[in-house]
């Protein structure tokens, strides 16, 4: 049967493998045919999905993203032990709930050190001669919040609408080398980031609301995934600078 969505033979960085839309996008691509590189920090996290991928020649990298002076020798030794990329998935987030009052800078830097510095440093990194392969694709998973702020979400709702507009100009800027750069825009999925936000003070009357707009009701990490599959596929090789919203009719409604 013919399948539109292919990876055979490609290769896959993802950051944030561990765990939630990171993991489950692993799981997909490796169903799909491609070899997996995992990036995260918990190896314990790493080997529980590694032992669930399919196929063979899978690995995983233990780092820690939040080192960012770190990341261009980082990148150089993996793509010397594993080959060039056909395709990167930054997946890492973290998210932080502060009133004004408590906003200091360190916070800021913390949330957007991991959610989109790291991001376009590792771009920066696996987009030089001789480490990628023509048609790479590069997803980063963003989030509602970036069209839609909220109270004590300002770092959060900041790096993620960061990202959203900087994957236009990666876009554009790096079209001439055949690579394609686009994010996934998800409302609420049933990730560990949205039992932190239940968990938080005002959460769940805050996620009532939300969940009352998203009428298709809570999303899974695999339908994520589904969507990041396809933006890494030659399937969608006309589509690039874009955030492609996944959100269960929230932004509709």
């Amino acid at each position: 049967m013919y399948n539109v969505i292919d990876l055979t033979g490609k290769q896959i960085l993802i950051t944030g493998a561990s765990s939630g839309m990171g993991a489950e996008t692993a799981r997909l691509c490796s169903r799909l045919g491609a070899k997996v590189i995992m990036v995260a920090r918990r190896e314990d996290k790493l080997k529980e999905v590694l032992a669930s991928l399919d196929g063979d020649g899978h690995c995983y990298y233990i780092f820690d993203l939040s080192e960012t002076d770190e990341i261009e020798g980082f990148i150089k030794r993996l793509i010397s032990e594993t080959g060039p990329l056909d395709g990167f998935v930054h997946s890492a987030g973290i998210t932080s709930y502060r009133p004004l009052k408590m906003l200091k800078p360190s916070v800021l830097r913390d949330v957007m050190t991991i959610n989109y510095y790291a991001f376009v440093e590792v771009i920066r990194c696996i987009t030089k001669r001789k480490c990628f392969n023509p048609g790479m694709s590069i997803v980063g998973i963003s989030s509602i919040s970036s069209k839609r702020g909220n109270q004590t979400k300002t770092a959060y709702c900041a790096s993620k609408a960061a990202m959203d507009v900087s994957v236009k100009c990666l876009a554009k800027e790096l079209a001439p080398k055949q690579i394609r750069v686009n994010s996934v825009v998800p409302a609420f999925i049933d990730t560990d980031i949205y039992q932190q936000f239940l968990d938080n003070g005002q959460g769940s009357a805050d996620a009532e609301i939300v969940m009352n707009r998203q009428y298709l009701g809570l999303g899974e990490p695999i339908d994520v995934a589904n969507l990041i599959a396809f933006l890494l596929s030659g399937a969608s090789k006309f589509i690039t600078g874009s955030n492609v919203d996944i959100d269960g009719g929230s932004l509709s409604s």
